[in-house]
């Protein structure tokens, strides 16, 4: 998001510094000048390669502490709710590293993410049950977080 905002910033700084020169130069000489144009030319993730991507990094066996946040939060940072597939190796990254405040916090941010879409959060829930039932962790709900 950061990266579009200072594209575009660049892209619209460009041309008005070349308007700018533009209007100073007599009329034969804007004939020859053309625009410049600014797209980006990154390939597009599939769905796949980005939860993939997202699973590799959560499941690397020396993750710390501040990796795992820091990817959670990236993650958070994007338009969408991550796959069961990615919390449930967020949430054994939180196991390894005997972190049960972070487990709970990843299911308190995947309901947030959910938002008015009410049947997002249960899905998701009951997809993890088993690896929530494996590892101990209990949901904001069984906690009385949700009370709060």
């Amino acid at each position: 998001m950061l990266g579009a905002a200072l594209l575009l910033r660049r892209c619209t700084a460009a041309g008005l510094h070349g308007l700018a020169r533009r209007a100073r130069q007599p009329p034969a000489a804007t004939a020859a000048v053309l625009p410049a144009r600014c797209y980006s030319h990154g390939t597009q993730e599939s769905d796949e390669e980005f939860d993939a991507r997202w699973v590799t990094y959560f499941n690397k066996p020396d993750i710390d502490a501040w990796e795992l946040r820091k990817g959670m939060n990236t993650l958070v940072g994007y338009d969408l709710v991550p796959e069961p597939k990615i919390i449930d190796a967020a949430l054994r990254a939180c196991r390894r590293l005997n972190d049960f405040a972070t487990a709970v916090r990843i299911l308190e941010v995947v309901k947030d993410k959910a938002g008015p879409h009410k049947e997002i959060y249960p899905y998701v829930i009951q997809e993890l049950r088993p690896t929530l039932n494996e590892l101990g962790i209990s949901t904001p709900e069984e906690l009385g977080l949700d009370k709060a």
